[in-house]
Parts: structure tokens; sequence; C-alpha cells
């Protein structure tokens, strides 16, 4: 019998369920993760031909999609599968990540090893696996999208959420659909203050959260890391575990709105202010991720915003041309940040919202390399490296090994490249240009900066 949608939204209620909702957890990963994606032998990409597809494949493609509310056409899928087109293995890429059974999924995977020529392991072939395993194939090969691929996912994925009807609807924006999949949680899409979970578990911003000063921060260890942030000379430590249920702060600091997300897939808390021109902006975790990058989105005017540059990707602020002011972010220990900073505040343990947060709500999830497709990773670094990023006044990315810079620092070394110097700074790194002016820094895996960032350069130690 031919899968029904309903069986469909229901496996996807499951998949929710199991990564804990109700904004427990951060982006939840598959049920099993893929390998470093630089360790994966790809080898060549298959050649890809240009322009429309044959009309009988056409048709089978729109069978398959078209009534996705209705069933999924194995006949579409077979027939898809002789096209010798590899764009086509896009589509089947997509349905793999919601539906990991071992019959419809293995035939999926068998279209797949036919349009691209490839052969996956039986490790590889393994129903929680394949969907990463085909993705991370077609990243690294950037092989070329099908013909109305835009819509054709947009028809599958507002299946599953209806909210993200506009990021699929703006035909013109910048978004490269081939690299967007789903988090495995629904679009925070909650009005500014509310403090319920969400009905369907997504990862719930936190707006205004209560804070303390420092002396009301004896809740928190002097060893706990925070990000801290500081504007207009007010300074501000938001705890790691506090950021990595709610992965998005919206905050009134030093007289301005800023809004930080925290990207625990990509080990990156980043700042923006977001009193613009054009109004002030509420950021919210859409629940879809770009290469293993969390994609926010501003909830009143839809408009989708890169993560890691803040520029308008989609919507009415894409046709604007709004790209959001970056504001430096220290990683750091309470104890040192306090030090530095003694009139800081802290968030406060509940929130301001009466909640109760676990300590460490991650469990090291993140520690062994991606666990959403990213492709190939640049393998000057180790995938999860951390890094500090900086873009020099020159327009530079750089990247500074933060071990190295850190062991190179204590030796006073001087650590330049490029115009852009980097001290250590209530326990932290801050980044100044020749004449001493603060240039904006955050800390990320290597796999994350390296792929937002691609012609970045690496500082490298001169001692011996």
């Amino acid at each position: 019998m031919l899968a029904r949608v309903l069986a469909l939204l229901a496996l996807v209620a499951l998949l929710v369920a199991a990564c804990g909702g109700d904004g427990d957890s951060a982006e939840p990963a598959p049920p099993a993760a893929a390998p470093p994606a630089n360790e994966l032998p790809y080898g060549p990409p298959p050649a890809a031909p240009d322009g429309p597809l044959d009309p009988e494949i056409a048709a089978s493609v729109e069978d398959l999609f078209g009534n996705l509310e209705q069933t999924i056409n194995r006949d579409a899928i077979r027939a898809i599968s002789e096209a010798g087109d590899p764009r086509l293995a896009w589509l089947f890429a997509e349905l793999l990540r919601f539906i990991p059974t071992s019959d419809l999924g293995g035939e999926l995977v068998v279209g797949f090893e036919k349009l691209t020529g490839t052969v996956l392991s039986e490790a590889e072939r393994f129903p929680t696996r394949a969907w990463s395993e085909t993705s991370n194939r077609l990243i690294a090969w950037d092989t070329p999208a099908p013909p109305n691929y835009r819509e054709l996912k947009g028809q599958l994925y507002t299946l599953i959420e209806p909210g993200w009807e506009p990021f699929f609807a703006d035909a013109d924006s910048d978004i490269d659909w081939r690299w967007i999949a789903w988090g495995g949680v629904p679009i925070d899409d909650r009005a500014l203050g509310t403090t319920r979970s969400c009905p369907r578990g997504c990862i719930p911003a936190i707006d205004d959260p209560g804070v303390t000063d420092a002396a009301g921060g004896t809740w928190y260890a002097d060893d706990a890391i925070v990000f801290g942030v500081v504007v207009n000379e007010e300074a501000r430590a938001y705890p790691k575990h506090i950021m990595e249920v709610h992965e998005m702060v919206n905050d009134t600091l030093g007289g301005r709105r800023i809004g930080m997300p925290y990207c625990t897939l990509c080990g990156s808390a980043q700042a923006y202010f977001t009193d613009t021109e054009e109004g002030e902006l509420l950021l919210r975790t859409s629940g879809l991720l770009s290469r293993s990058n969390k994609v926010m989105y501003d909830l009143r005017s839809k408009s989708v915003f890169d993560t890691f540059t803040g520029q308008a990707v989609a919507g009415p602020l894409q046709d604007a041309g709004v790209a959001l002011e970056q504001i430096t972010v220290s990683t750091s220990t309470w104890g040192e940040w306090k030090a530095a900073h003694p009139d800081t505040t802290i968030v406060a343990e509940d929130g301001g919202i009466g909640r109760t947060y676990p300590l460490d709500p991650l469990q090291g999830r993140d520690d062994d390399g991606p666990i959403f497709p990213v492709g190939d990773v640049d393998p000057r670094l180790a995938v999860q490296e951390r890094v500090v990023g900086v873009i020099s006044p020159r327009g530079t990315p750089i990247a500074f090994p933060v071990a190295t810079v850190r062991v190179a620092l204590e030796a006073g070394e001087v650590v330049e490249l490029d115009g852009v110097f980097i001290e250590q700074s209530a326990g932290g790194f801050r980044a100044v240009g020749a004449d001493g002016g603060e240039l904006v820094a955050h800390e990320a895996f290597w796999f994350a900066w390296s792929q937002f960032m691609p012609d970045t350069e690496i500082w490298v130690s001169s001692a011996p």
C-alpha cells in the first residue's frame, strides 16, 4: 500500500517528540550522525545537464510532489530513477529527510545511486543515515538543482510546517535552497514577550530576559561559560546553558535593541543591532538549517536572515537591502567576565520567566563534528576546532585558532594578520585594528566559519 501523508506527518510528529520539544533542547540531531564531511570519499561529481527536464520525467516529478497530500507515488520514483539526470537526486534526498523507512527509503537510495553513478556502503544506506550521506555528496559536488526545485521543496516542507510558506514563496530570494534542511522542530512564531512553550515544540526565543547584577549571579559557577556583550559601556553576560535552550534572545542593552542568535551546531553566538531604519526587528528561530547553521527570521516582516552574516536573504528586508550591524560577542567564563566588568548584569537563573534550566542540556551532542549535512569541509583545520572569526579592515575574513592564539598570547607573541590584532580580554578575545579600534569578532567551529567565509585566511603562529 502506498504511504499516505498522514503516515508521513505521524512520523514527523514522532521525530519532533523524540527530539525533546517545548524548547527543552537546541536544534535536535537526526537519528544518527554522519561522519565528518571531509572524511567522506565522495569521488568526482556526476555531470549534470542544463535546461528543462524531459516532458515525461517532468510529469513524473509532478506526480510525485504534486500529490504528497494523498500518496507517495512509487511508480514516479522508479521513472525518475531512470532519467539519467543527477539534478533529480536532490528530490530523493529531500524525501529521505522525512521518509527514513527501510522499504520506501531503500527505493529512494537506489534511485539516488542510479542518478549519480555512486554507490553507498551498507552503513551509509542505513535508513537513519541515508539522508545525511546523500545530501553531503550533493552539496560537496555542488550538483545543480532541478528546474522548479524551490517550488517542489516548498510543497514538501509546507506540509510539515505551513509557517515556512512565505520563505518558499519568495522567488527572488538569495537563499540557496539546496543547503536548506529541516532542523527537526517547527517554526517559532510566538509574539513578543510570549513565555509559553510552542504547542508543537519549537526552539523558543527569550525576549527581554530578567537580569541581576553580578552579586546576584552567585548561582552560576565562576568557571561556567558565558557569552558577554558590551553596548555603550553596558555589559551583560548570557549563560551558555540558557542560550542552549533558547538559541535566540531579543534584548535591550546600552539603549539599543539587540538580537543574539546562538547556533549550537556551529558553536557560534553572535549579536546584531535590531533597531534598524526599517523598524525594530524581532528575531526568531525558523526550525530550518543552512548547512548546519540555524536560519533566523524577523517575525514581523517574515524576512529571512543569514545568521552568520546578518544579511537579509528573503522577504521585504532583502528587497530593502538590509544588513544587520554586528556586535562583538566574547566567549568567557563568568568569573573572568565579571572581574573585567564589575558592573555587568547576568541573565537571571530562571531567565526571568520562572523556568528551570539544566546546566548541560546538550550533553556533548556537538563534540564530534557536524550532525547535519554540510558537504565538504575545508581541511586546513579540524572540523570542530574553535576559531575567532574577524573581517579585517580590508574586507579579508580571518580565522584565529583559539587554542593556538591562547598559547601565543601567553608567551608574549603578537597575534596579527592583515591589520587585525587579537588581544586577551575578560577571559575571551578582542580584535582590534592598527589604530586600536575594536573590530567585530565572535567564536565558531571551523567548519561553520570556513563554509560561510570560504575565502578566509588562517593566522599561523611564528613560534618554532
